[in-house]
């Protein structure tokens, strides 16, 4: 766990979408189709009604944001962080962006608690601690801004995403 003003950042090894929060994020695609990855999980267990709805709102701007339902799954919203376009490919600029955008909106959705996967690290390929390094960056300068979100909570897909997300994170 780590601290940054008021702002709780909990790190846990898991499945995003078995988590209990107000909105979970999903590293989306500009196009917001859901295919694979963290996408393809929070599809198959929410439902197709989130993609749908999605989908209608796209496309839209690589490392911006949008929320939908979350459909059959145990937070009030998914909320769409475009981190890559249709080539794939992401950096940590685009990480950071949309890592901001999520965090934004859910500020402006008046959320408490958001969970976060290793944003780009997927279907982008982008490395562990390079998304860790990208989110922190993104999470440390609008901390002092955000007054409703309380809590962060960074859900990794196994052990070497759990302990290279703890380095960067806690030090």
């Amino acid at each position: 766990m780590k601290r940054i003003n008021h702002l709780e950042i909990i790190l846990t090894d898991g499945d995003i979408t078995d988590i209990e929060c107000d909105a979970i994020v999903n590293a989306a695609n500009n196009r917001l189709w859901m295919g694979g990855g963290v996408a393809g999980a929070i599809k198959s267990k929410g439902g197709t009604s989130i993609e749908r709805e999605a989908v209608a709102k796209g496309p839209i701007e690589i490392g911006e944001a949008i929320h939908t339902s979350a459909g059959a799954l145990k937070a009030k919203y998914v909320i769409h962080a475009a981190v890559m376009g249709d080539d794939r490919r992401t950096d940590a600029e685009k990480i950071y962006k949309a890592t901001r955008s999520a965090l934004l909106l859910a500020e402006q959705l008046g959320l408490g608690k958001v969970a976060l996967p290793a944003l780009g690290t997927g279907v982008g390929g982008f490395p562990y601690k390079e998304s860790a390094r990208a989110m922190l960056k993104a999470i440390e300068e609008i901390a002092p801004s955000l007054k409703n979100l309380r809590e962060i909570i960074l859900v990794l897909w196994g052990k070497e995403a759990f302990y290279s997300f703890k380095e960067v994170i806690e030090g």
